[in-house]
């Protein structure tokens, strides 16, 4: 590959990308908010009772989804590849972005995301409820409550404020609801 091959986590590869980088930055994708709506019957649950993992959902140019963008080590690129196809395998495709960080932005950032036409979808629910679903649900990779919590923490270690996450990640550590977050 000569142009390098860049990708944009939201998920869990924003604190364990588990692939060769040679660079990674904050960064943020236009027209996009995260939800805990795809269902994980691979990693963070299983068949019969699936844990939740996020997705990206198209929504006004207004809203930015803050991640972590990667400039894949060169030469491992087919590697990354099959191995984030593996990783994402659960229900989500392959799209472009572009992608903003401090120093301007990248416009051919590969991501992953699910849509509600794959087997795995979930959809919207009540927060109550999505916690409640997370708080139960462990797969091959952890418990699902790790894989919410960690990317709270990353999230706001980065300075990035997301309001579905922070509300679940209340929930799942017994605090109560923010009056701002539900106001917002």
């Amino acid at each position: 590959m000569s142009d390098p091959l860049w990708i944009f986590g939201y998920g869990s590869l924003v604190w364990r990308p588990a692939f060769a980088h040679a660079e990674r930055r904050c960064g943020f994708v236009r027209g996009f908010t995260r939800r805990f709506w795809q269902g994980s019957t691979d990693h963070r649950g299983i068949p019969s009772a699936p844990g939740r993992v996020v997705t990206l959902l198209p929504t006004s140019e207004r809203e930015r989804c803050w991640g972590t963008v990667y400039r894949v080590e060169p030469g491992h690129e087919r590697e990354v590849l099959a191995s984030l196809d593996f990783r994402e395998q659960g229900g989500y495709q392959r799209r472009r972005v572009e992608v903003w960080h401090a120093d301007g932005s990248i416009a051919d950032v590969l991501v992953y995301l699910a849509t509600p036409d794959n087997p795995n979808w979930l959809g919207d629910a009540p927060l109550p409820d999505i916690a409640a679903q997370v708080r139960r649900s462990i797969g091959p990779s952890g418990p699902n409550v790790e894989y919410l919590l960690r990317l709270a923490d990353a999230l706001a270690a980065m300075g990035a404020r997301d309001q579905h996450v922070e509300a679940l990640a209340r929930m799942l550590r017994g605090c109560p609801p923010s009056r701002r977050a539900d106001s917002e």
